[in-house]
């Protein structure tokens, strides 16, 4: 069964937060401190995906701790279902692609983006994500897509307006592709196993993907723009005006975090042993995003004009708000 739209679940959430009331998960009067020597206890909704191994990073070498924020992260399956819990106060900080941000926003659900998450490395053939097809495939190229079965995290989201930039831009018809949706993790057995005849995948399930035959036939990030901000960590604008220094403290450790990153991508393949299922023998192969400390607003604007051109968002995504 289909996920319910990112609207609906949202509303509910919504209620449930204005019920509940404004206080934040520390109960605090907000200052986003908890009672443990103001120390801010924030869970985090992410994704078991390398994108965020730098959080992960900075949780284990301190720089959340050292500021004063007591970081748990919890896992969901894409941005769709991480912003509601994330307006409902299940969450303080969420991580979420740019579409489901512009989504949330254009549905008037208040969402900020706090802190950047992570790039496109805007190579074809060697990003952390792209649209794979199993040993043997007879398709070759996104224009093969049309009339196929393609696998994506999540429906009408970033995925699918992705894909469909490839399709585009290699000849083909971008709206004769039939999308499906699944968890990045099942996409290689999927593949595998013919249940799809192509999949979006990131990493790690890439890597896996790879070491079974399969082959990339395009990088639809990079598709979309060689600088492409696919994602970024936000919290909702509620808990961002009674939380301001709790939220310059997550900005200021993820920075950190998102630097660490870059410049240490051993400890990032060994992060994901953490978090993911991954094999280490595939370690080796992964390639890593590009973790930029600022966001490219370019980029998310042209993801914005191929949303509205899919016919995702209802209104233009008013990015002045939205954007930090």
């Amino acid at each position: 069964m289909r996920r319910l739209s990112i609207a609906v679940i949202a509303a509910a959430f919504l209620v449930t937060a204005t019920a509940c009331g404004g206080s934040d998960a520390n109960g605090s009067d907000g200052s986003g401190a908890g009672a443990s020597g103001g120390t801010a206890r924030v869970k985090v909704g992410v994704i078991p995906i390398v994108d965020v191994a730098p959080i992960y990073l900075g949780k284990e070498k301190g720089f959340y701790s050292s500021r004063g924020l007591e970081l748990t992260l919890e896992t969901g399956q894409g941005g769709a279902a991480i912003v509601p819990a994330v307006v409902s106060g299940q969450f303080q900080f969420g991580f979420s692609n740019m579409t489901s941000l512009m989504i949330a926003q254009t549905n008037d659900i208040p969402v900020k983006a706090v802190a950047n998450g992570v790039a496109t490395t805007g190579e074809q053939g060697a990003d952390f994500g792209g649209i794979a097809v199993k040993k043997g495939s007879p398709i070759t190229s996104a224009k093969d897509l049309a009339g196929k079965k393609v696998a994506i995290n999540t429906l009408k989201n970033i995925g699918d307006t992705s894909v469909r930039e490839s399709v585009r831009k290699a000849g083909g018809d971008p709206a004769e592709v039939d999308f499906v949706e699944l968890p990045f993790d099942q996409m290689p057995a999927a593949l595998a196993g013919g249940r799809v005849d192509a999949a979006l995948v990131v990493e790690p399930a890439l890597a896996t993907v790879k070491s079974q035959g399969g082959t990339v036939i395009a990088s639809q990030y990079a598709d979309v723009s060689p600088d492409l901000t696919v994602a970024m960590y936000f919290t909702s604008t509620q808990f961002a005006e009674r939380n301001p220094e709790t939220v310059k403290k997550f900005q200021e450790a993820t920075a950190e975090s998102l630097e660490y990153a870059n410049s240490h991508p051993d400890e990032v393949r060994r992060i994901l042993t953490t978090y993911t299922k991954i094999p280490e023998a595939i370690l080796p192969d992964l390639i890593l995003p590009r973790w930029p400390a600022q966001p490219d607003r370019a980029s998310i604007e042209t993801l914005a004009k191929l949303g509205e051109q899919d016919g995702i968002f209802r209104s233009a995504p008013d990015l002045d708000k939205l954007l930090p």
